[in-house]
């Protein structure tokens, strides 16, 4: 027993790490999770005293029991059975198959990560980037919805600023959790979204063991009161238009009420900016005919690098307006009585109108819009043209910089010009025509409020 035993180094340093890994699973694992879990029990508390609806236990449950829950549902469990005799594939395949899906879409939520982390960059980079302004909100409206109801902000999708602007001005009522598409899947930004709540989905899956266990999920989600924000549209206006609603998740949403269980309460929300930070690359997929577009993180890498560096030199300007509008909120509850039952295709169709009524109109839409059809104009002249514009729109939430048409047209002057979309000589303002596509980007976002 006392004897010496001689070892290859190898074999030394290999028992030592398993050993370990060992300590570190029966005791020092569960020591650092239970640490973690009342730290994060007492930030919940903290930040549900200030919240008008508070954080549902939903989100704050365990990621793997979640997992366990969603891959083991009744309805789940029918779906792998029948994708295991449709493809001929043993059932514990199918189960697995399964078991990823759940991995991929369920969220780890954190309240830290949310409200320390994600709140405070969201605040820092929409007022570092544009001025940003709320638009029509029935805030008394918005104050007195039913709390035991489940929220859901449909919002049109015009950048992807639109995730950062809604999650710093939803701050105060919500945690909010987005469904995003597989862009946000890289690395490290995965893990930063998943602990923010949101849950990814594929755009273009067509397998129906995938779309069940999604369906699923957001139906556990919804019945359990987590307040959601979802894009109809499914994915970026190309063309700077309203884009007709795309069912998906509204449809799993109006399949999965129940006249006994939880309202849903719709809030259409919408945003327009200045500048779309995107939108030549969108422009780009347009004139293509195409969905595709990629921008490389090296691209995007530059593009704040850039940034940084004017605002060192102090060269730096915001990039205009950007306003956020909530619209009154559809309840699914009313539209299920008044329809005879929950019609995903008529809910998509309102919820778009609703969008559509309350969309802001900052200075470069209004101005675009005002020249879209003109070669040129006197610069003089521009205040008249966009109030004349302004004349033609109904229900127009108008933001007007210092109240001021003159100084509207001034600063958005100053952005198309900037940019080479428009140029100025000898008081007359000429529309260049290589630019056209990007007036009418710009004028698309608020065409439809024409009379």
């Amino acid at each position: 027993m006392t004897q010496t035993v001689e070892l290859p180094i190898w074999l030394f340093i290999l028992i030592l790490l398993f050993a370990v890994i060992t300590f570190a699973s029966h005791f020092l694992f569960p020591s650092v999770r239970w640490f973690f879990r009342r730290r994060m029990e007492r930030v919940v508390k903290r930040v549900n005293e200030r919240l008008e609806r508070p954080i549902e236990p939903f989100k704050l449950a365990r990621r793997y029991d979640m997992i366990q829950r969603l891959i083991y549902d009744p309805e789940v469990s029918q779906a792998i059975a029948d994708h295991a005799r449709r493809n001929s594939v043993p059932e514990n395949v199918a189960f697995e198959q399964a078991r990823k899906y759940a991995r991929e879409i369920v969220p780890s939520f954190s309240a830290t990560a949310y409200f320390g982390i994600a709140i405070r960059i969201a605040r820092g980079l929409s007022n570092a980037l544009y001025r940003v302004r709320l638009g029509y909100h029935d805030e008394e409206g918005l104050s007195s919805l039913d709390k035991d109801a489940t929220v859901v902000f449909v919002m049109n999708h015009r950048s992807n600023m639109d995730y950062v602007l809604v999650t710093y001005l939803a701050s105060e009522r919500s945690a909010l959790a987005y469904a995003v598409g597989e862009w946000a899947r890289v690395w490290p930004l995965s893990r930063l979204i998943k602990a923010m709540g949101a849950y990814f989905i594929r755009r273009k899956s067509r397998g129906d063991l995938y779309r069940r266990v999604l369906a699923r999920y957001v139906y556990l989600a919804t019945q359990a009161g987590v307040t959601q924000a979802m894009f109809p549209e499914g994915g970026l206006s190309l063309d700077g238009k309203l884009a007709p609603a795309k069912l998906g998740l509204l449809k799993y949403i109006a399949d999965g009420y129940e006249e006994d269980g939880r309202d849903v309460l719709f809030v259409p929300v919408a945003l327009n900016y200045d500048r779309v930070l995107e939108d030549r690359i969108l422009m780009a997929a347009d004139a293509a005919g195409t969905r595709r577009f990629r921008a490389r993180i090296s691209v995007v890498a530059g593009f704040f690098v850039k940034q940084l560096w004017l605002r060192l030199r102090g060269r730096f300007h915001r990039f205009g307006y950007a306003a956020v509008s909530f619209g009154p909120a559809v309840s699914l509850r009313a539209h299920s009585k008044q329809h005879g039952g929950a019609d995903a295709e008529q809910l998509a169709q309102e919820l778009m109108a609703r969008i559509a009524d309350v969309v802001p109109i900052v200075p470069v839409p209004l101005l675009a819009s005002a020249l879209v059809d003109q070669s040129s104009a006197l610069k003089a002249e521009l205040p008249n043209l966009m109030n004349a514009r302004l004349e033609t729109m109904r229900s127009a939430h108008v933001h007007m910089p210092r109240d001021s048409i003159e100084y509207a047209a001034e600063i958005a002057l100053k952005h198309l010009t900037e940019r080479k979309i428009l140029r100025v000589e000898d008081g007359l303002v000429i529309v260049d025509d290589d630019q056209r596509a990007a007036l009418e980007y710009y004028a698309n976002s608020i065409r439809h409020l024409s009379r």
